[in-house]
């Protein structure tokens, strides 16, 4: 299905996110930067594999994951074909709520070596008319799920979302087979990806929701029951 601009400029906006009250006060230990990071949810196990390549943002979410700030969150925007999305600590339990210290964002660490295809992880930020920095929220974050494009939704969305700018050929293939959101390139910190859970994102992204307008929130909570650190499987 062609990605039009307004709708395109919508599911952009999805991503604005209100800066949380939060700072992690974990601490990172070298052994922690060779191992993923489980997710256990209601719907099933995710792994994620942190990028090396995006230090700010690997250390914030591995401190994050140890301070469990993670536990008890529900994933409150869901949009099938796109994303979802985590992070919110107003979603916590407020027996299980964590308050921290102040609110914060992250530098920018956008790649041109990473692109939204399906199963990367990226931090969630506000836009970039308060926001021209890019700086990311420290602790919402989205996992791509995306759809399948053909050669002639690309061409638009390259013509009306990326002004001009030519995907790759290499990253046109990935997204015309395994699919992803590619409106979303260069202006998004992709810090992870998801090696292992392909089925439980897919699962998550097609529940049920308010839709646009109450916010693509599951009728149904589906939360993050626990995160943690494991030995990655090379």
């Amino acid at each position: 299905m062609r990605l039009s601009v307004s709708s395109s400029i919508f599911l952009l906006l999805m991503l604005i996110c209100s800066i949380p009250i939060a700072q992690p006060i974990a601490k990172i230990k070298k052994s922690d930067l060779r191992k993923d990071v489980l997710i256990k949810t209601d719907s099933g196990d995710l792994i994620l594999r942190l990028k090396d390549e995006t230090p700010i943002h690997r250390d914030n979410f591995i401190k994050l994951v140890k301070s469990h700030y993670y536990n008890g969150i529900a994933f409150h925007r869901v949009i099938a074909g796109f994303m979802i999305q985590a992070g919110d600590e107003k979603t916590k339990p407020k027996a299980d709520s964590i308050r921290f210290l102040k609110s914060y964002t992250l530098p920018a660490e956008i790649s041109t070596d990473f692109f939204h295809k399906k199963g990367m992880v990226a931090a969630a930020r506000m836009g970039d008319n308060v926001n021209p920095k890019r700086e990311s929220s420290g602790v919402q974050f989205y996992i791509v799920q995306g759809k399948a494009f053909n050669d002639k939704s690309l061409d638009s969305v390259e013509t009306y979302r990326l002004n001009g700018r030519k995907i790759p050929a290499a990253q046109r293939e990935v997204y015309k087979t395994l699919g992803g959101a590619p409106h979303l390139d260069q202006t998004y910190t992709i810090f992870g990806e998801l090696v292992s859970g392909y089925d439980v994102l897919d699962k998550i992204a097609q529940t049920k929701t308010s839709g646009r307008t109450g916010g693509d929130k599951p009728l149904v909570d589906i939360r993050i029951r626990k995160v943690k650190m494991i030995r990655r499987n090379e």
